[in-house]
């Protein structure tokens, strides 16, 4: 597998699992029609029909695609980080039974995580 070369702020996210300040993301309010793809291994993520404006200053997503995302018990214990399934970039964390979708689940995703594929260029 094909990794990309990450800038310093990306790799403080994807491989030590910080936090991008809020509001500061460039997909936060960000509503194209799309895929989001992992930034450092391109793998599909997410669709931009599960993401919604959650007003929690990080892009939302109601549902990952199938497989592509692993969650595993974050290091404070107390919340679910999420994961890059194909390569184990740190995307952000999930959230159950909040009651912001009918799907009751938001994964909070930084931006330096993921890359936009507009539909007209998404090969999937």
């Amino acid at each position: 597998m094909k990794l990309n070369t990450l800038k310093p702020q990306e790799a403080h996210v994807i491989v030590h699992k910080g936090t991008e300040p809020p509001f500061s993301g460039i997909y936060d309010k960000f509503y194209d029609e799309g895929t989001y793809v992992c930034r450092r291994c391109e793998s599909p993520l997410y669709r931009s029909e599960d993401k919604f404006n959650a007003h929690c200053g990080w892009p939302s997503f109601d549902d990952e695609i199938p497989g592509a995302v692993n969650r595993n018990l974050d290091d404070d214990m107390r919340r679910t980080e999420i994961t890059c399934a194909a390569c184990g970039a740190h995307l952000g964390h999930v959230f159950e039974g909040e009651k912001t979708t009918p799907k009751n689940t938001r994964h909070c995703v930084n931006s330096l995580s993921m890359k936009f594929i507009p539909k007209e260029n998404d090969e999937n």
